[in-house]
């Protein structure tokens, strides 16, 4: 569309495009994301509501029948929380594939219908056996949003620009936190119907996925097919992106870029970095509530106190989005930070009394929050420092593989048999995963470090630079790509 020379933009027509996408795809992508969270969430609030119960989900300890009360075993509940990674797992790459080669509007608008269906078929299973399969169909079909929407993000908008729009729609689950623990709370309240209040929330979470999955049928698949922007607003869009060198989709799949980034040290230690960071969200996501319930609060209250979390999660996010898009090579120390106040907050909870209503502990489960800040900021080292549109798409779902790696590994540290010395073995875990990914981090700055000081000595061309920029070469093969820090 804007062939290999660079071309002189008129900056109000760029700052209409960019206040059209922005205006279209920001409140998209939030809504994408905050029902993808929600949707997750809401084991932990089903399980206050007779959920674990009806599904024998929670059961006595079998190797402590001898004590009074006996101990129970949660070892089911955090398997149906970790199967729908799994089935994450196992959607990721062909739903990121799928992205690069065809419509992405008739992509995500099929699979998001057949994923309302498959959550409404929750509040039919009647065994724990039946959850598992319906939360592995149910992960992966779920994949097709995360890949999908660091795809939107890399497509549309600059390197510079990356970590505000993500920051934006990776702040949509504290929203649909609150809100939807409120639509929980309310829907707990409702009695008749033959149903249990658990299984009116599943229903309520499949209607609103449905009534998104239809909006999704109008999602652009780049600028060029963007209808909401005139023909003039197209060309800025796509022009603007040529300075970065990220180039813009091609559907066309080269098993050579795939190979390039399983070589590649940087696709690893973001991985590492990723994993690390998500074992916090599979503990708080699955059992949030019941820890919170442990410090003295009742049910409902235990729902309604996820808010602090929620409030750290969503300063830490638009802090480092705001602060990563104005000043530069400052994402990677945002992110050691980061990691810095959630392992407080681990050491809060676990060395804090758990009397009733005590304050130390929630508020020390609140600055656990904080760990989404760091989430972000390894999401869009991932979408600014990587070029070629095969190599993105793989390096996207190999990013959420390790996102799943860590929520599966997350609720398994949660040991009911040890509530009364304050679950050690998680706190720990998670206090060292976050070591883990600060270490990974450092290791990974001055990787990107070296490689743009190499690149920086190169011969420098400017009509090779302009014409390089739309040819589909990753970030590697590219002499004018620059990493950001």
């Amino acid at each position: 569309m804007v062939g290999e020379e660079e071309h002189a933009l008129d900056a109000a027509v760029v700052r209409r495009a960019v206040r059209k996408i922005d205006r279209f795809l920001l409140p998209f992508m939030m809504i994408g994301y905050g029902i993808t969270f929600y949707d997750k969430a809401i084991l932990g609030s089903a399980a206050l509501f007779g959920m674990t119960t009806d599904l024998s989900l929670i059961i006595p300890d079998a190797t402590s029948s001898t004590t009074t009360p006996p101990a129970l075993d949660s070892s089911r509940l955090s398997w149906a929380t970790s199967i729908f990674y799994l089935g994450m797992v196992a959607g990721l790459y062909p739903m990121s594939f799928g992205f690069q080669r065809f419509d992405v509007g008739r992509l995500l608008g099929v699979v998001v219908v057949f994923w309302s269906g498959i959550c409404m078929l929750t509040a039919a299973v009647t065994t724990y056996q039946q959850l598992y399969a319906q939360r592995f169909f149910l992960g992966f079909v779920e994949s097709i949003i995360p890949v999908g929407l660091i795809s939107l993000t890399s497509t549309f908008y600059t390197q510079s620009e990356q970590a505000s729009r993500a920051a934006w729609w990776w702040t949509a689950p504290g929203f649909f936190v609150v809100i939807g623990g409120g639509l929980n709370y309310g829907f707990s309240n409702v009695r008749g119907g033959g149903l249990h209040p658990w299984q009116y929330i599943y229903l309520l979470a499949g209607v609103i996925t449905f009534v998104f999955g239809l909006f999704c049928f109008m999602a652009p698949s780049s600028p060029v097919s963007a209808r909401f922007l005139s023909q003039e607003e197209q060309f800025a869009a796509v022009e603007r992106l040529r300075h970065g060198q990220t180039g813009v989709r091609c559907t066309k799949f080269k098993m050579a870029q795939v190979k390039e980034a399983v070589l590649d040290p940087k696709l690893w230690l973001l991985f590492i970095m990723m994993a690390s960071c998500y074992t916090m969200n599979g503990a708080i996501i699955g059992f949030g509530p019941l820890i919170v319930n442990t410090f003295g609060w009742n049910t409902l209250e235990s729902i309604l106190l996820q808010w602090p979390v929620t409030g750290f999660a969503l300063i830490a996010i638009m802090v480092v989005g705001v602060l990563g898009s104005r000043f530069p090579g400052i994402r990677i120390f945002m992110l050691m930070a980061n990691c810095c106040v959630t392992m407080t907050g681990c050491a809060i909870v676990w060395k804090s009394e758990w009397t009733h209503h005590a304050a130390a502990p929630l508020i020390g489960y609140g600055l656990t929050g904080c760990y989404s800040g760091t989430s972000v900021l390894i999401v869009t080292l991932a979408s600014s420092n990587v070029a070629g549109n095969t190599k993105k798409s793989f390096t996207s779902a190999t990013i959420f593989v390790a996102n799943c790696v860590g929520n599966i590994i997350g609720p398994l540290l949660v040991r009911s048999q040890t509530k009364t010395q304050h679950y050690p073995e998680l706190w720990i875990a998670l206090i060292v995963s976050q070591m883990v990914c600060m270490a990974a981090a450092a290791v990974l700055y001055l990787v990107l470090y070296r490689a743009n000081r190499h690149k920086s000595g190169l011969l420098q061309n400017e009509t090779e630079r302009a014409k390089l920029a739309f040819q589909d070469l990753t970030d590697i093969q590219n002499p004018y790509f620059r990493y950001v820090l």
